[in-house]
């Protein structure tokens, strides 16, 4: 069944066994919400790292059953940090989450090559989902948080973090467009000239399971309308499931603005390690926290 809407997705997550999620030092009341919300709807077995007095003080101020939760003593950052880790190494956690500990500190432990969480040959890429109500779908994208340029290769690579995660989502061959200012092919411009790489690619077969054309420009790719006055043809016009967009400028700008000016349902994921990995803002939604927790078990 294809996952439509975060409804269906929620539904598709209470389905299956319950995820093994680790907050690292998830000591605050922000992770805490976030994952309690999770636990409430039976889709995740919390587990959290940290200091454990004040753990307990969080989830009494919440109002949370502290029973329910497997929390894991660790005196500082640094311990709370590595008895997560230890957890996935022995298969005792499914997820990994970001508690209370900065985004860019939590990257570092996840590209440290001791903790060995990045397969051989593998990246780190942000996969997100938007639900948008002037689309017809969930739309998937990438990378609004983690690879700021990428080359070709890695490129590459996220057209398969994406089609992964669409195929997870019930699409059975998922239709990538890749993002440029126009569908044009300009050699000066390095969308351009990606997009058209990637493409001939698909279309030789070497990229599995997925349906990939570009370049094309955003309206092209989501609008079939804005498709057909240009006379662009192509199965992925106007019918995208996922955008890959040149650069974390687009994909960052195309995130907040569907978030915060439409107010779109979002979701956001890190691919490309050993175990999903959940990183929310402090500005994101408490929705978008259950969504995104959502997904990555779906993709567990």
């Amino acid at each position: 069944m294809q996952i439509r809407n975060f409804e269906d997705l929620i539904k598709a997550v209470q389905k299956q066994e319950a995820r093994r999620v680790v907050a690292v030092n998830g000591i605050d009341e922000n992770t805490l919400e976030a994952m309690q919300d999770a636990v409430q709807l039976g889709f995740v077995k919390p587990i959290v790292t940290g200091d454990r007095e004040t753990i307990e003080k969080s989830c009494s101020k919440l109002g949370i059953d502290v029973s329910s939760y497997e929390i894991i003593h660790a005196s500082d950052l640094q311990e709370a940090t590595a008895k997560a880790v230890e957890l996935v190494h022995e298969g005792k956690a499914d997820i990994l989450m970001k508690g209370l500990i900065s985004t860019d500190k939590f990257m570092r432990v996840l590209l440290r090559k001791e903790y060995n969480l990045i397969p051989s040959k593998g990246m780190l890429s942000h996969i997100a989902v938007v639900s948008n109500p002037n689309y017809h779908k969930l739309l998937l994208f990438s990378d609004a948080a983690v690879l700021p340029y990428p080359d070709l290769k890695q490129k590459l690579l996220i057209t398969n973090y994406l089609i992964c995660a669409a195929r997870a989502m019930g699409i059975e061959k998922p239709k990538v467009a890749v993002i440029a200012p126009t569908e044009q092919i300009i050699i000066s411009i390095p969308s351009c000239m990606d997009g058209a790489t990637i493409a001939k690619m698909s279309e030789h077969g070497q990229i599995e399971h997925g349906m990939v054309d570009g370049p094309m420009a955003l309206d092209v790719a989501i609008n079939s309308d804005a498709a057909a006055i240009k006379g662009f043809t192509s199965p992925v016009a106007g019918d995208a499931d996922c955008l890959l967009f040149p650069n974390i400028d687009a994909a960052n700008v195309f995130y907040k603005t569907n978030s915060k000016l439409a107010k779109a349902e979002m979701s956001g994921i890190i691919a490309g390690a050993k175990v999903p990995v959940v990183v929310s803002s402090r500005g994101d939604s408490r929705k978008t926290k259950l969504n995104s927790v959502a997904l990555a078990s779906l993709i567990s």
